[in-house]
């Protein structure tokens, strides 16, 4: 015997659009084509999906208390520091730190003691999952044009990747942006630089250097910086 439920339901949805997706099967072309739905629930007026359409329908989807997320939002004005950010479904920030004295670790057995040195000027990309980090050879005027420079230190690939090897990596679910950059940051500086990942870190012996320059007020010798193939802007994709 069937029985009608339906006053069980805490409210009653009707149905107000329908989607069917359509794929090209050579080239994997998607077509959407929406529907209307008539006082009886069935689909009528089909139609390519508008972009009014797909606003209102992201909206739609993103109304959940789940969905919103503070994740990347800033604390109050956008800070000075930021050059590009992306709080979509992959969200990223890109931003900058200037030349600055910070305490650096390294493996015992690179003969470099650890203590704080000079840095040059960086530019960092992450995500919730991995960091890049490259060097400037200079502060000022930067553009989107402003070409990087190789990162001068291990653990990093020739694409500025970081290899974090064992570094447990936790972001609150709604982290900041400041937050965000203070712990990429943290990370970083915090874990023990054991082994090189390139031969074009700097111009020069990268263990001599940081041997010279750790225990001293000594500036970074941006002279010995190695310029990449990539400007700012390649940085935001």
């Amino acid at each position: 015997m069937r029985e009608n439920i339906t006053h069980n339901f805490g409210k009653l949805y009707e149905p107000l659009k329908a989607l069917a997706i359509y794929r090209e099967a050579e080239s994997k072309n998607i077509y959407v084509e929406a529907f209307d739905m008539d006082k009886n629930g069935k689909p009528i007026n089909a139609h390519p999906l508008s972009i009014q359409e797909s606003i209102s329908l992201a909206k739609a989807l993103d109304t959940s208390e789940e969905m919103r997320s503070t994740f990347l939002e800033p604390e109050g004005l956008m800070p000075h520091s930021v050059l590009y950010i992306n709080r979509s479904r992959n969200a990223y920030a890109v931003w900058k730190t200037p030349a600055q004295k910070v305490r650096l670790l390294f493996k015992e057995g690179l003969s470099i003691p650890n203590g704080e040195a000079w840095v040059p000027p960086m530019i960092w990309k992450a995500n919730r999952n991995s960091l890049s980090v490259f060097a400037l050879n200079t502060e000022s005027n930067l553009t989107e044009n402003t070409p990087l420079c190789a990162a001068p230190y291990f653990n990093v690939y020739n694409d500025g990747k970081v290899c974090l090897g064992n570094v447990s990596i936790r972001l609150p679910q709604h982290c900041s942006l400041e937050e965000f950059m203070k712990q990429w940051q943290v990370y970083f500086f915090n874990s023990f630089f054991s082994h090189t990942l390139t031969n074009t870190a700097i111009k020069g012996n990268i263990v001599q250097l940081w041997q010279k320059l750790i225990g001293t007020d000594a500036p970074f010798p941006l002279e010995k910086l190695i310029p990449l193939n990539k400007t700012i802007k390649d940085l935001n994709r």
